[in-house]
């Protein structure tokens, strides 16, 4: 006797054949391990070295390498006497070894300072100073602007109320300059 299911079970068996070779197949493909593509920005003082294991990758980065420039210069001078009153010289060896950082200031073992003697590299005290200076200028400056200026603005005609806010705003911004001025000098930086 002839089953009639018979032809629905192949073609049952081989569609599932087909989609199980498909699922092993892309199973296949993502399992290969893949690394992420990292585009390191590259210049003359740039360096950077990865590590790739199966466990991970480690990447080591510097922007700005060598940060430190080194220069040694060495003198030597011989001491020599003319005759037997004459002058004579000291015979001197130095050795300087000088440290630049890149845009060619001499490293002189503390923070750079620029042609008025101001440090460049501000503390971490000084920009909170700074920034508090500021914020109590801007206050104060505010504050100031509202009781004297903007009442005698506002009565403009027509624009009134258009100066009034930019008085404020003048306020606040004069008053943080003054702040942050006052406060480097009260607090040495």
């Amino acid at each position: 006797m002839y089953n009639q299911r018979s032809p629905f079970k192949w073609v049952a068996i081989s569609v599932g054949g087909v989609i199980a070779f498909a699922h092993i197949g892309v199973l296949g493909h993502l399992m290969r391990p893949q690394y992420p593509v990292i585009n390191f920005p590259s210049g003359d003082y740039s360096s950077y070295k990865v590590e790739a294991t199966r466990d991970g990758y480690k990447v080591e980065y510097k922007a700005n390498d060598p940060t430190v420039l080194e220069s040694t210069k060495s003198l030597s001078v011989d001491k020599d006497k003319r005759g037997l009153f004459g002058p004579t010289t000291d015979r001197r060896r130095e050795l300087r070894s000088d440290q630049y950082t890149m845009d060619g200031t001499r490293n002189l073992g503390g923070a750079t300072v620029d042609a008025e003697g101001k440090s460049l590299a501000k503390s971490e005290e000084c920009i909170r100073a700074d920034a508090g200076a500021r914020s109590q200028g801007a206050m104060a400056g505010t504050a100031i602007s509202a009781g004297v200026v903007v009442p005698a603005v506002s009565s403009i005609p027509y624009i009134g109320w258009l100066a009034s806010g930019w008085a404020l705003l003048l306020g606040q911004r004069a008053g943080s300059e003054i702040g942050s001025e006052i406060g480097s000098s009260f607090n040495d930086c």
